[in-house]
């Protein structure tokens, strides 16, 4: 019943006058007795109570159930800042994980996680780009396509629209750059992470590496952009089935001096000469003037040659160990005893220890790189040294 109805009714409640007399009668439960005082007649429950009260509550119970059971979690995930749009992850199934470890096998530098993170910066994984000069996941360039582009997946096109074949590309013209960062760290021409400078020739160009040293300025951003995508994507990589585990170090090379007494441990560290702190690259043992250096583990010279900031200087390719690039440097050698491109064998003689570069005093700087990245040379070595 509407509140101006029972407003109406109670005024006339209030305000009736005497009604006429009717037949005598039985009294009706709607009608008072001579002797009962008349009362404001009983109403039954209203359209509110019958029809709407029931359905709010049987909604608010659905929704309670919903909420409890977390069908209803709107919460962000917990890689997603308010505000951030979804992950590209989401874009990116365990079926590309293949192509972007295809794309990388035999490069040093370039991991399948941080192609497919190169890629997330490019494009978010979406082919959706406005632009006609630059098209697909990878965001190719005609003339970049003609350099890189193959059909790789064999459905007898080569596109960059085909997320295949740009997987492939990209991972062509980075593995490419890495190529030719890690012949320029190789020389001491510049200095960083083979990943980071990389990424900063593909911004910037290779020569602006070259020119700066180092990572320049202008191509920062794109590096920590594209560094920021990569802890997904190394998730990614590793929860899909064909993922390997890490090679175990163990004692798999053999000490490259006598005694491996070290002076200098991995990590980072104030540089004695220049008062920098950054990564101690290798390991420094300390050895006589002219005491021999030997080869850790057979393999192919890649460089045996002068550098600024090494010296007399080599760097030995041993291969994969369980589909890594595996190498060892010694660097501040006295002398050579091999040329770049020579095959060499386990504990074969490549230089004598000594202090050329930027060295205190004689020793030995030895470094084992997997992919291109710096590790521990001591879990090489089966923890020696003392």
């Amino acid at each position: 019943m509407g509140r101006e109805a029972a407003r109406n009714e109670s005024a006339g409640d209030d305000t009736a006058q005497p009604e006429p007399q009717a037949p005598a009668t039985e009294p009706t439960a709607t009608e008072p007795t001579a002797a009962e005082p008349r009362r404001r007649r009983r109403r039954g429950p209203g359209p509110f109570t019958l029809i709407v009260l029931p359905g709010v509550v049987t909604l608010t119970g659905v929704f309670a159930f919903l909420s409890l059971s977390g069908a209803l979690d709107t919460a962000l995930p917990q890689d997603q800042a308010p505000g951030q749009s979804e992950s590209a992850v989401s874009n990116v199934d365990g079926s590309y994980v293949p192509w972007l470890r295809k794309a990388t096998a035999d490069c040093a530098g370039v991991t399948p996680a941080l192609l497919a993170a190169h890629i997330d910066r490019l494009s978010g994984w979406q082919d959706d780009t406005a632009s006609l000069s630059e098209q697909g996941i990878a965001r190719f360039t005609d003339a970049g396509w003609k350099t890189w582009g193959r059909d790789d997946d064999g459905n007898g096109t080569s596109s960059p629209r085909d997320a295949v074949d740009a997987i492939m590309a990209l991972g062509r013209q980075d593995c490419s750059l890495a190529e030719k960062m890690t012949a320029l760290r190789t020389q001491g021409t510049v200095n960083g992470d083979v990943a980071d400078l990389t990424l900063a020739a593909y911004a910037t160009g290779a020569d602006q590496v070259e020119k700066a040293g180092k990572v320049p300025d202008p191509a920062r951003a794109f590096v920590a952009e594209v560094k920021e995508r990569l802890p997904r994507y190394d998730a990614l990589v590793r929860q899909n089935p064909e993922q390997e585990g890490g090679p175990a170090a163990g004692a798999l090379l053999t000490p490259p001096v006598t005694t491996l007494t070290v002076t200098s441990p991995f990590g980072s560290r104030a540089h004695p000469l220049t008062g920098v702190t950054k990564l101690h690259t290798g390991v420094d043992f300390g050895a006589p003037q002219g005491a021999q250096v030997s080869a850790s583990w057979e393999g192919r010279v890649e460089f045996a040659g002068l550098t600024s900031a090494y010296g007399y200087r080599v760097v030995i390719d041993h291969g994969t160990v369980d589909g890594k690039r595996l190498e060892t440097t010694y660097s501040h050698l006295s002398a050579l005893q091999v040329t770049t491109g020579q095959s060499v064998t386990t504990g074969q003689p490549v230089g004598f220890v000594g202090s050329t570069g930027l060295s205190t005093g004689p020793h030995l700087h030895f470094e084992v790189l997997l992919d291109g990245q710096y590790t521990d040379p001591t879990a090489w070595l089966g923890g020696g040294g003392r």
